[in-house]
């Protein structure tokens, strides 16, 4: 929803486009304008509406100092979104000079824009699940992952070959029972901390969201022993084992063929182990000193009689426990490095490794990262085009169909949607929910998006879709389906009702933006503002009443169009709905479990027209699909801006929204692979560059014990 500061300025660009836009302060046209049109409700007589005092705005300087206010001025005009409906039009050739002339001062104010500071942050749960899981080689999770909204339960998870198999079978733990009944899931006895939930309208690897209580950093530490400590730390589970645990000369696990176990002292091996586990947990070169402090430590303990697996096992778990490890960190402004654009600074090596590892695999780096990061050879356009082709094409790209997909679409709002089993019978199978199955459709179509590089345009309108028997009933508003409450087959089909499928008009979305009893086309509308175009609208104001979800004998007789219509008469509503109202009505011939209906349960016909974007007119939700295929820059826009978010764990800001624009217009003119995209992102100004306003060093916790140092050297703690 666009503040009423936000189209009074519109409107005075509209209404004097050439003289408001100079950025100095020749232009007497610009305070004069905002006298005569906006200053009634933005200054006059100490009334300030939206929090904007426009009688601050003496010429067009003042605009560039307001960035924000800019980039939005742009979008609103170039989306068509202003003026509004029932004022006056903007010619064409008018609106274009306006924007072409806001651009030329957006770009000036860009380039004085430093990047947003991304804060030191410590890893989400699912980041450290991951990382402990690569670092060690385990062959499972440590814990119970209920953010992994959908598991695979057969290995065609193939990214390399390029092809999703015809059929998969697959499960989800948050809306099933246990389905391990031969191997728990989780290494016992690790006490693993809370999931992290996502940000309101981004994810759960957002910095400035990842914050470390003392609570919580208790909960870290006691998580790192209870893994070592762990009985399923052990040379079946652990593919390291030997490199790691082992005694030298005393592999656990068969020698690779053609090779004998190496023959070394055991404090030799700890050394030549420490070097190489510290550089990969700590995401940079080994220092000296802490090796040798790990390694004097280690010393202590087997010449007190310590075994050395128990030596090792105390050295992994203090290791894991680290704020080196925990922690993400990008150091602030080098000297040695030069400084191109204020506030602009490119990342080191090894920091771009751990970008690079965070965004496809929600990980640390590997071992070829880290070595061409050692080598200073990473920066290099071919050779980063080359790792990230690989890193794509690696099994760990799993996890960021696990984790991006999810989290975009809001998915875990499903988990309580609850369809009232009188009226909705065949959404429930004695106790088992068919979310179950919804769950993993949209998401099996991202991966198949992924796997197989597809458009990222096919997330809107494919002409397949992914389809288990019970699902396939549900859609048809019965239950006969084959009932499969653990393990799912899903079948990739052609989509044969084309009202059906994509991110939008699927099961899973349609129901959890819906009550109980009924569909709620402004949570959808919003639903689509905020996940499909990244334009989440404000909350609306606290005395709206919500709609009564028991039914008078008047209410009964309306439409939902018409019961919501009294929402539409307040000043301080119509502007919101105008934007999500066509949105949401839009799909209301999908009733609260997905299922498609022409009359509502009091005879009444189903109103899913609407005007989209103040300019196409659409009957049906076929001609609203195409609208979008039409507007596609508008969707394109806000998926990279999604994808770009995640990738650096912020918010964007002006100095990122350059970038946006390339992207875009790439995506635009057919570009719109989605790892290509993501190849795009990862090669973008901002991916390669930092604040130079990064904030400090993280400091140990005072709760920790320090590593053992020439004053402490006696202390038999662990490091």
């Amino acid at each position: 929803m666009h503040t009423w500061s936000t189209i009074t300025a519109v409107l005075v660009l509209a209404v004097t486009p050439a003289t408001a836009l100079p950025a100095d302060d020749s232009a007497p046209a610009l305070p004069a304008a905002l006298q005569a049109h906006c200053i009634k409700c933005h200054g006059q007589e100490k009334r300030v509406e939206g929090e904007t005092n426009l009688l601050e705005i003496k010429s067009g300087a003042d605009l560039e100092a307001r960035p924000q206010l800019l980039e939005k001025l742009i979008q609103v005009l170039k989306n068509r979104e202003m003026p509004p409906p029932d004022a006056p039009p903007l010619a064409a050739n008018q609106r274009q000079h306006i924007v072409s002339s806001l651009h030329a001062m957006r770009q000036r104010v860009r380039a004085s824009q430093p990047f947003i500071p991304t804060p030191i942050r410590r890893m989400n749960r699912f980041q450290y699940n991951n990382a402990v899981v690569d670092l060690l080689e385990l062959d499972r999770d440590l814990f119970r992952l209920n953010e992994r909204l959908l598991r695979r339960r057969d290995d065609y998870f193939q990214p390399a070959s390029g092809k999703m198999p015809a059929e998969v079978k697959v499960s989800s733990r948050p809306l099933s029972k246990d389905i391990d009944n031969q191997r728990p899931e989780g290494f016992r006895g690790v006490a693993a901390f809370p999931q992290d939930k996502r940000a309101e309208h981004g994810f759960d690897n957002r910095a400035d969201h990842l914050t470390l209580s003392p609570l919580l950093m208790e909960s870290f530490l006691r998580l790192s022993q209870t893994i070592v400590e762990s009985a399923d730390l052990n040379a079946k589970e652990c593919r390291s084992w030997d490199r790691l645990f082992a005694p030298p000369g005393k592999p656990a696990r068969a020698p690779a063929e053609g090779h004998s176990a190496a023959k070394t002292s055991e404090i030799d091996a700890v050394q030549s182990r420490l070097s190489s586990l510290l550089r990969r947990a700590f995401r940079r070169p080994v220092d000296p000193g802490l090796l040798q402090r790990f390694t004097q430590f280690a010393q202590r303990q087997l010449d007190a009689g310590t075994p050395f697996e128990q030596t090792m096992r105390t050295l992994v778990g203090a290791i894991l426990g680290m704020p080196d490890f925990l922690y993400f960190y990008e150091s602030g402004k080098d000297q040695k490095t030069p400084v191109t654009n204020p506030g602009r600074q490119p990342v080191t090596d090894f920091e771009l490794a751990a970008r690079l590892a965070q965004f496809f695999w929600s990980s640390i780096p590997d071992d070829p990262l880290l070595d061409l990061a050692a080598a200073g050879r990473l920066r290099n356009p071919e050779t980063l085009s080359t790792q990230i082709d690989r890193m794509m094409n690696d099994s760990r790209s799993s996890r960021f169909c696990d984790n991006f997909p999810s989290q975009w679409l809001q998915l875990d709002r499903l988990i309580t949607s609850i369809p009232d089993p009188q009226k909705f019978p065949y959404f429930y199978y004695y106790g088992y929910r068919t979310s179950m199955h919804m769950l993993s459709e949209p998401l099996l179509l991202f991966e198949t998006v992924y796997v197989e590089n597809l458009s990222v345009m096919d997330l809107l309108v494919p002409d397949f879709t992914w389809e288990s028997n019970m699902l396939r009933a549900n859609y048809a508003g019965h239950s006969k389906g084959d009932h499969q409450v653990n393990v799912q087959s899903f079948k990739r089909v052609p989509l044969e009702d084309p009202r059906r499928g994509g991110v939008i008009t699927n099961a899973a979305v349609l129901t959890m933006t819906s009550t109980p009893v009924r569909t709620q086309p402004i949570t959808r509308g919003a639903w689509i503002n905020a996940v499909i175009f990244n334009d989440p609208p404000e909350p609306p104001p606290a005395d709206v009443p919500v709609l009564p979800e028991v039914d008078s004998e008047k209410l009964a007789k309306l439409t939902i169009r018409e019961r919501l219509a009294e929402h539409r008469k307040r000043a301080d509503c119509a502007g919101c709905h105008e934007q999500i109202d066509p949105l949401g009505f839009a799909l209301e011939n999908f009733g609260p479990t997905g299922v498609w209906r022409d009359t509502y349960e009091n005879g009444r016909q189903v109103d899913a027209t609407g005007v989209l974007f103040n300019r196409h007119k659409f009957k049906t939700i076929l001609e609203f699909k195409k609208i979008l295929v039409k507007e596609k820059e508008r969707f394109l826009r806000g998926f990279v801006s999604h994808l770009l978010s995640y990738a650096l764990s912020r918010d964007l800001g002006i100095a990122d929204a350059s970038t946006l624009d390339d992207l875009t217009a790439q995506a635009v003119q057919g570009q719109d692979q989605m790892r290509t995209l993501l190849k795009a992102i990862a090669m973008s100004e901002p991916f390669l560059h930092k604040s130079t306003l990064a904030p400090p060093a993280p400091r140990r916790p005072t709760n920790q014990p320090a590593p053992p140092t020439k004053d402490n050297a006696s202390d038999d703690r662990a490091p």
